[in-house]
């Protein structure tokens, strides 16, 4: 892996099940030591194997022999010297025999050094396993040491491994029943500062075992806020009861980042790139965690993890780019170019259709929900929403119509005012107009164009000068126009505004900005449109719907995002549009969520974005608008200091009550120096 990439906390692991024979430990070290040249060649950190995969771990009664321990002792000595020139460092599993007792363990081994010997602590003694016959638990013995190659070598159950040049790398060993156990030693690991937990396991295969063990690898990287690579054992193992697979994987706080294919009988090898920045930004926040207590102290053994490029990464990364995102390439790697973890362009929304689809499902009935409770709680029968035929405005409107369903309200409670301005534009006013009257709501149409004009003259404002007066008396003059109705019917004004506008400080102060109630509060606006394609779909189609409802949903869908506050073009055409004013959203939004969700600095924020949108913006481009984030994001603060209640729906939020505190005035220098210092590097590259 370019040293980049390691920079920014990544670091690329490999899970592996090798081709194996049964008691061969020539061959299967010979296979072993294949596989980590083609690691080392993928730019590699870290390789897992598998529970004794010197042996094999279906041994039976041969694990008695001396001959066979003695075997896999040598091999693993002569495959620390065979590999004392890799910059890859390994973890695999062989028996050990030390005072009269076998115990199963894996080996710590980097630049010719075995760090460390970890033994498996829960031995499987039922139905098809009988571990207990062969070995003796890491409880059984007290032994903090061992002799190999006549050196001694740190021996125990508290192990963590942790390279000096990356602090938030530390990585802790456990073998495979041990995960399967109510208290994992992986558990006190975590709590101790292991980020990376590696299980080392010869999980067979029956029926419904490869969804339990997914399900399992990646809820215990949740729990423990770390990553988790499970190497398991392949096809190769004895068939005499029992199958195996090799389903090995790699998770990351509940996220799977890659996994093998099942049932090969050559070797399989997957990689992934962990950030251990982003699982130590998790486990600051976590309190729980902060207050949680390891059951006892851990030994720290440092190694060195060798920052350099290898000659065969770069062209790796180059055969990774040519595949689209997310593709499988050989060795069944998930590769995203030539970081090689899913990273989506758009972060709040799920990629799979089906995930998202249930998403969109949970969000809409969190809002709908928080806005019936405000409506109980004030005995309210009439909401007042303005309705501009966009997007936000759009999802507003139908969450005041779920909520008014669920209470057994009328519909003609909700006052949905459409308020045309010099800007409005045929299409939106005919959206807006005909939605609020296919679904049954009472529909006020208020020109503020002589309102505006009125005041312009109040404070001595010339029409023709399109400035920000221009723009934000028009958004003001709806506000009050909102404000007042509500108090002509006794209503709650409803907030359409979104999270990235709150983000970017993108409303007007005292106008969109207020309301009684914002449902849209932390919907991130990439995230806006699927709803409302979704509310198309699924909650205003089908049966007791005419199909108008869904037909103009989705042309809200199709329509460019404007606030439409600058006078018609020739043809009625408005040439307002948001994101070329103040840049994409879908990059605002990619920012937001690696700077609040993980606290990221602008560097690598930059870096995951050239990765992510690599051929669609060039980097001046990213930069450009990654300045203007942080610009406007702490410049804007305090009109979210005083924004309205609003439910949380994500896990990236801006409530000044709940997630987000920020003084107003807080300087973004910092910051800003930053993204200035990443623009300078950037115009060096281009004038070289």
């Amino acid at each position: 892996m370019s040293s980049p990439a390691k920079r920014f906390g990544f670091v690329r692991t490999a899970v592996c099940s090798p081709e194996l024979r049964v008691a061969d430990v020539r061959f299967n070290a010979e296979r072993i030591h294949e596989a980590l040249l083609r690691a080392e060649a993928h730019g590699t950190d870290l390789v897992v194997f598998p529970e004794l995969c010197l042996t094999g771990y279906s041994c039976g009664d041969l694990l008695y022999q001396p001959l066979l321990l003695d075997a896999a002792k040598s091999a693993l000595v002569e495959l620390a010297e065979r590999t004392a020139s890799l910059d890859t460092a390994f973890v695999l599993g062989l028996p050990m025999s030390f005072d009269g007792k076998n115990f199963n363990c894996a080996a710590f081994v980097t630049r010719g050094q075995i760090k460390g010997i970890v033994p498996k602590t829960f031995l499987p003694g039922t139905q098809e396993f009988y571990e207990e016959r062969w070995f003796s638990s890491a409880l059984d013995t007290k032994r903090d040491s061992v002799l190999l190659g006549w050196r001694d070598v740190p021996f125990g159950t508290d192990l963590i491994f942790r390279p000096e040049t990356m602090p938030d790398c530390a990585i802790a060993i456990e073998l495979c029943e041990d995960v399967w156990a109510v208290a994992p030693p992986s558990a006190d690991a975590a709590l101790n500062g292991a980020t990376v937990l590696v299980n080392l396991s010869a999980s067979n295969e029956v029926i419904g075992k490869y969804d339990y063990r997914k399900m399992l690898v990646q809820s215990h990287s949740a729990r423990c806020l770390a990553a988790y690579c499970y190497a398991a054992a392949g096809a190769g193992e004895s068939s005499t009861d029992l199958v195996f697979s090799g389903h090995s994987l790699i998770a990351e706080n509940g996220r799977l980042l890659a996994e093998t294919k099942r049932f090969s009988f050559s070797s399989e090898m997957v990689l992934g790139d962990i950030d251990v920045e982003r699982l130590s930004a998790e486990r600051r926040k976590n309190s729980t965690f902060g207050l949680s207590a390891a059951r006892r102290p851990a030994r720290f053994i440092n190694f060195d993890f060798e920052d350099f490029t290898r000659p065969d990464a770069d062209a790796l990364a180059q055969e990774y780019a040519e595949h689209p995102e997310g593709a499988l390439t050989h060795h069944g790697v998930n590769a995203a170019t030539s970081l090689l973890r899913p990273l989506s362009q758009m972060p709040f929304v799920p990629r799979d259709s089906t995930r998202r689809s249930r998403d969109c499902e949970e969000i809409f009935a969190i809002q709908t929900t928080g806005l019936a409770k405000r409506l109980r709680h004030t005995n309210t029968k009439n909401v007042v929403i303005g309705v501009s035929g966009g997007l936000d405005s759009t999802l507003a409107l139908l969450v005041c119509v779920k909520a008014f369903d669920m209470l057994g309200l009328a519909r003609t409670g909700i006052i949905s005012i459409t308020m045309p301005g010099f800007g409005t534009t045929t299409r939106t006013r005919g959206n807006a107009e005909k939605l609020a009257e296919f679904l049954g709501t009472t529909l006020r149409i208020i020109s503020i164009n002589d309102a505006v004009r009125q005041h312009f003259r109040d404070i001595g404002h010339d029409e023709n000068t399109h400035d920000i007066t221009y723009e934000n008396a028009q958004a003001r003059e709806r506000t009050q126009i909102l404000m007042d109705v509500a108090n002509q019917v006794n209503g709650l004004v409803i907030g359409t505004g979104d999270l990235s506008e709150l983000a970017l400080g993108w409303c007007t102060y005292n106008a969109d900005q207020m309301s009684m109630y914002g449902v849209n509060a932390s919907i991130p606006k990439t995230l806006v449109r699927y709803l409302v394609e979704w509310c198309a779909d699924h909650e205003f189609s089908g049966e007791g719907f005419s199909g108008n409802e869904a037909a103009v949903l989705h042309d809200i869908c199709a329509t460019p995002v404007s606030p439409e506050l600058l006078p018609l073009q020739a043809g009625a055409v408005q040439a307002q549009e948001t994101e070329k004013t103040i840049g994409p959203y879908e990059l605002h939004d990619f920012f937001l969520y690696y700077f609040l969700r993980y606290q990221f600095a602008p560097r690598k924020i930059m870096f995951l974005a050239k990765h992510a949108f690599r051929g669609k913006y060039d980097d001046k481009t990213l930069q450009t608008w990654l300045q203007t984030f942080f610009r406007r994001f702490f410049t804007q603060q305090f009109k979210r200091s005083v924004m309205p209640d609003g439910p949380k729906v994500g896990t990236v939020a801006l409530s000044p009550r709940g997630d987000w505190r920020m003084p107003s005035d807080a300087s973004a220098a910092l910051w800003l120096a930053e993204c200035d210092a990443i623009g300078q590097e950037i115009g060096q590259e281009i004038g070289h």
